[in-house]
């Protein structure tokens, strides 16, 4: 047997097993924990429960590491593709050049959605949300691939995967030009996946559209940056969902859902709306700091702190340097970003947000640089359920080849009234009256 830790809840010494990860990480192994004792854990929002042993991410929050299946965000920032990122989390390895030229080409193959999908846009109204159309829509994917709706009997599980990653462009670049009321453009094979999401977004029929390699780089780094982050809610929603042998569309409609929360995919819009008000209500950042400080003021400073990252989250170092070199490059001045500026120095430079680890994180610049790149606030969540796909896709592959996979169905202490019996309205109604 292996290491083991013990446990007395006073009916005799029980053993659980010690797990160790390949990163040295340790769990106390506790599935059995009920079956052997009758006691549940108890831990809201699962802080220090691990839902499921994966090999995709790893994290370090304290040291500020984050790894895709071992490689550093930062050379894959540096060195890769959105598209070789995402075959690297989906299939566990990085692509020969073949394999590469392979994925690449069946992406390109199925960027077009079906002709009737197009008049699902009409039905909704130009003020519907675009996470709204982007849910909805991932979902009516499966009723045009009914081969993909049992995930036990999907044959071709790559090509469900394949049509995903490529179609997403297309269904978020619609419903953008649905609430602006231009027409649709069709994908060109010719470009690259971000290339061709910018065309779809930005191109219209009227005049050519020639892609900015400078924001076509961006944009690539902004989705590799998303790709995946461990077990966050999105994520553990994928896996909660497809635990029941849902759909691989279905799955991912879910994580959709869950990233809208403003808590979550939102985040970088909410910075984009603190650095408004700061600017339209000429606030000086000293006082906003201030403000932030001041516990009966509920001023948070949004883009700060992580949950997980105890220390500066890497994602933000690099999207920091990529924020200047393309707002340099398209010859912007923006004064949200030197207000993003003044505050990040501000607070690093405040003990008050040293002592509580509150660094910039991967929201606080990336909203200034989507709205550079001409992208709405209200798509800012669209594009992180872009980037955020492979890494939701690798999560429901793991989860669904998993051996150890059950339906997830966790336990809850009851806390509410005990056994009563049924009294009829009239009996209610005079008891109350006398």
């Amino acid at each position: 047997m292996g290491e083991t830790a013990v446990l007395d809840l006073g009916n005799g010494p029980i053993r659980l097993p010690i797990i160790t990860g390949t990163e040295s990480e340790r769990a106390v192994d506790v599935r059995n924990l009920r079956s052997q004792t009758g006691f549940v854990t108890l831990d809201p929002a699962y802080v220090n429960t691990a839902s499921t042993e994966s090999s995709i991410t790893f994290i370090d929050g304290e040291k500020g590491i984050l790894r895709y299946r071992g490689y550093p965000i930062e050379e894959l920032a540096e060195n890769s593709t959105f598209v070789e990122t995402a075959y690297l989390l989906i299939h566990g390895e990085l692509p020969t050049a073949q394999q590469l030229q392979d994925f690449r080409h069946t992406l390109s193959r199925h960027s077009m959605i079906h002709e009737d999908m197009k008049h699902f846009f009409d039905g909704f109204p130009v003020t519907a949300h675009p996470m709204a159309i982007l849910c909805a829509m991932i979902a009516t994917l499966s009723s045009f691939y009914p081969e993909a709706i049992d995930p036990t009997k999907d044959e071709d599980t790559q090509l469900t995967v394949c049509r995903l990653l490529s179609k997403v462009r297309a269904l978020a670049a619609y419903a953008y030009k649905k609430s602006i009321g231009q027409p649709f453009m069709y994908p060109r094979n010719e470009l690259s996946y971000c290339g061709n999401f910018l065309q779809m977004m930005f191109a219209v029929p009227a005049e050519p559209y020639v892609v900015d390699p400078v924001v076509e780089k961006a944009l690539n780094l902004l989705l590799i940056l998303h790709a995946d982050h461990e077990q966050n809610c999105s994520t553990s929603t994928v896996r909660l969902v497809g635990s029941a042998q849902t759909n691989l569309f279905a799955s991912l409609a879910a994580g959709i859902c869950a990233l809208w929360g403003s808590l979550h995919g939102g985040a970088n819009q909410a910075v984009l709306h603190q650095l408004h008000y700061i600017h339209d209500q000429k606030i000086d950042v000293k006082k906003f700091i201030s403000m932030v400080k001041d516990k009966n003021s509920n001023v948070r400073l949004m883009g700060f702190g992580h949950r997980v990252y105890k220390n500066f989250d890497p994602r933000a170092k690099l999207i920091k340097r990529s924020c200047d070199e393309l707002l340099d490059h398209l010859g912007i001045r923006d004064p949200l970003l030197e207000i993003a500026k003044s505050l990040e120095e501000a607070a690093l430079a405040d003990q008050f947000f040293v002592d509580r680890k509150l660094y910039p994180n991967v929201d606080f610049y990336s909203g200034i640089m989507y709205r550079a790149m001409g992208i709405p606030t209200n798509m800012f969540t669209v594009m992180f359920a872009i980037g955020r796909l492979p890494g939701w896709i690798a999560h429901w592959l793991e989860m669904k080849n998993d051996p150890e996979t059950r339906i997830g169905r966790p336990r809850q202490i009851y806390t509410g009234a005990n056994l009563r019996h049924y009294v009829p309205v009239r009996e209610r109604t005079a008891a109350l009256q006398h």
